[in-house]
């Protein structure tokens, strides 16, 4: 736990980390942007004036911290993250709720899974609580970036980097971690009206024993093809199978799957292939909080085809920080299509969406204690 000297936005800010004075030098930037429209800032397209980032160095740590303009990393060409690709991240976002105070929603969550993450690919950890405390004092800086209409959000995006200049396969000894930020609207075009989705029966996304469960650049650069893929055939997205048996479903590229059978919520259990999404849990707690029986289970992409023709597949939809829920209206896999709930919303997807955002911008209460008040 972080102790904070001086709270107010001064030129330096001094906090207190594990006993060692850290300084956090915030350098404002003399020449700030015009902000984008928030009635069309579609996602990750703008970038706030400031960005936070820091070095770490084997053997002296954490250091160098500084609250700076938004602009281009000082890289060498051999730093190992180009070769190598030890680079993990993190999705959050911050909100004005109807005070107009920032919010957050579950930080400390996505930070303790960056470090989770963070070990997979031997990278050092980051202090959550302390990272915490400078995303806040970013985000008062920015806080004019932060859109207050319905469906917008500041998207939040921390990142680590290996920046050691090296050639040879080896664990770096010189990182960077970085957060920056972006004003956003609807990940989807489609908002939340239904997305078609292309089931991907040759590539797939994780292997068991590999890096599936760690939110790292890989992971999602094996994604690309499959996706182009599917975006070439007209789908939104694309579902991957289990990587043994390509029979089980897994997840959506970008998103955790679920499944409503019967009135029962079914989504792939967490057994190191799929990414813990904070999202997933938190509507797999609401959806308890409300009554309805969840069953983790892996389900065949068959069985999947064979209840929706008998009719028992009432909904469909997907769960991530970036869309928090998009309904799923028509899956194709080989030569079969099937359409879910008529190609619309379920009941379900729209009163979990409606409670899990209504929590997040404060205007429905919050019974898990997930939100984070910045001021």
């Amino acid at each position: 736990m972080c102790a904070i000297m001086d709270y107010k936005l001064s030129a330096i800010i001094i906090y207190i980390q594990k006993g060692d004075n850290m300084e956090l030098q915030v350098i404002k930037t003399q020449n700030p942007k015009q902000i984008p429209d928030y009635n069309n800032l579609g996602f990750g397209k703008y970038f706030t004036d400031h960005m936070f980032m820091m070095t770490y160095t084997e053997g002296i740590g954490w250091h160098d911290a500084k609250i700076c303009e938004y602009g281009p990393i000082p890289m060498q060409p051999g730093a190992q993250v180009f070769h190598y690709g030890q680079a993990t991240f993190e999705g959050m976002k911050a909100y004005r709720d109807q005070n107009d105070k920032i919010t957050l929603f579950r930080p400390l969550d996505n930070f303790n899974r960056m470090n989770r993450s963070n070990d997979r690919l031997c990278m050092p950890h980051i202090d959550p609580e302390w990272v915490l405390g400078v995303l806040e004092q970013l985000l008062l800086i920015e806080k004019e970036w932060i859109p207050n209409l319905p469906g917008t959000s500041l998207y939040i995006r921390p990142f680590m980097i290996a920046s050691e200049s090296s050639l040879g396969v080896k664990v770096a000894s010189e990182y960077i971690f970085m957060i920056i930020l972006s004003p956003v609207g609807s990940y989807y075009a489609e908002g939340l009206q239904p997305t078609s989705i292309y089931v991907e029966d040759s590539y797939v996304r994780a292997m068991d024993g590999g890096t599936g469960e760690a939110k790292c650049a890989g992971n999602y650069a094996t994604s690309l093809l499959p996706y182009k893929k599917a975006k070439e055939m007209g789908y939104s997205q694309v579902l991957f199978l289990d990587g043994k048996e390509k029979k089980y479903v897994e997840e959506v590229g970008t998103s955790n799957a679920f499944f409503v059978i019967d009135g029962k919520l079914y989504t792939s259990p967490l057994k190191g292939t799929i990414l813990p999404g904070i999202t997933r849990d938190s509507i797999i707690k609401v959806a308890r909080m409300k009554g309805y029986e969840v069953v983790e289970e892996a389900l065949a992409i068959d069985y999947i085809f064979d209840i929706a023709k008998q009719g028992k597949l009432d909904e469909s939809f997907a769960s991530g920080t970036a869309a928090v829920i998009s309904p799923i209206g028509k899956l194709s896999y080989k030569d079969d299509v099937i359409v879910i709930n008529n190609n619309e919303i379920g009941a379900i997807a729209q009163e979990l969406y409606d409670t899990l955002t209504g929590i997040q911008t404060g205007k429905l209460d919050d019974p898990f204690n997930w939100v984070h008040h910045v001021n």
